[in-house]
């Protein structure tokens, strides 16, 4: 599940224009009955101030909605936000850019020159079962075609960006006049994506072309669990998967991005002028010993879950 993992951690709301690319991916599924959504919410607090933190998933259908009224209950006592991304930056001129020349090669090399030879011819098929070639693909590294055919599976499943947790808690912040801000810029994010290494690239691309129709059901699977709120089987079936197969993966675009957030959500806590901050990013970045529920409990600060239809014992993690 390599590549379906960054849909909990990386803002694939950036992506969409590029799910495109790989029409061949779109194996014929069908999204199967939802359950109960239980949303990944916690809320710390200390003296006078209020952080949510909130797990999003990027891509949500039209049966997801509505909100569930925990989320509905943190946003209205929020006066403020914070998403892993200026809203701002989704719709800048620069942002094209940036995620073009992250996509290529500074390198001087081709994805054909990257991927070992049963890996391309697997992509040549898939590709060009839609009348698609692996030229138009060969100045993009392999996660950006990773991410493409990921994108088309969650759009032949129903699953929009702009639908997605975050995009739109960012519509109705706008809406309320609320102030928001982000945790990174563009270049931050999709330069952590760029940075790992082409073998564990090369590694989660594979893993998909291996069965497409196998990781449209796992990624039907993953926003089952996510919507589940199901905090034990996402944390041993991504986060940890995810760390035992691509470490470099894991440390680049989970663990460095959690520190980097980190003192951005302290700062909130102990502001000097009392606030209430909801912070929405991927679900991966609460996850574990390294995510930010379990490191701001380290630094002292009680955190707990609001699920209003959780057990006792799963509300507390």
């Amino acid at each position: 599940m390599s590549a379906l993992r960054l849909l909990l951690a990386f803002c694939l709301a950036l992506l969409a224009p590029w799910g495109q690319t790989a029409a061949a991916a779109r194996p014929d599924v069908q999204a199967t009955s939802a359950p109960v959504w239980r949303p990944l919410l916690w809320k710390a607090e200390h003296g006078g101030n209020v952080v949510y933190l909130l797990g999003s998933f990027h891509l949500l259908a039209p049966s997801d909605a509505p909100l569930p009224a925990e989320v509905e209950r943190a946003f209205q006592d929020s006066d403020a936000l914070l998403f892993e991304l200026d809203p701002a930056a989704l719709t800048a001129p620069e942002t094209v850019a940036a995620m073009q020349a992250a996509m290529g090669y500074d390198d001087g090399k081709t994805l054909s020159e990257v991927l070992p030879a049963p890996v391309r011819q697997r992509l040549g098929v898939l590709v060009g079962a839609s009348g698609g070639s692996l030229d138009a693909l060969e100045h993009s590294e392999p996660w950006a075609v990773n991410l493409g055919m990921t994108l088309a599976v969650a759009n032949a499943l129903g699953l929009r960006a702009e639908l997605g947790l975050d995009r739109q808690l960012m519509a109705r912040a706008a809406q309320a006049g609320k102030p928001v801000a982000g945790l990174e810029t563009v270049q931050a994010q999709v330069q952590a994506m760029d940075r790992v290494p082409y073998q564990e690239q090369v590694q989660s691309l594979d893993e998909f072309l291996a069965d497409p129709k196998k990781a449209a059901q796992q990624l039907q699977q993953l926003h089952d669990w996510w919507r589940a709120g199901d905090v034990e089987v996402l944390d041993r079936r991504m986060r940890m998967e995810m760390a035992q197969k691509t470490p470099e993966s894991y440390r680049l675009l989970n663990v460095e991005r959690n520190q980097a957030w980190l003192p951005q959500v302290d700062a909130r806590l102990t502001a000097a002028t009392p606030g209430r901050t909801l912070v929405v990013v991927g679900a991966l970045h609460l996850l574990g010993p390294e995510g930010l529920v379990e490191q701001l409990r380290a630094r002292g600060y009680r955190v707990e879950r609001i699920c209003d239809s959780c057990s006792v014992a799963t509300s507390g993690q």
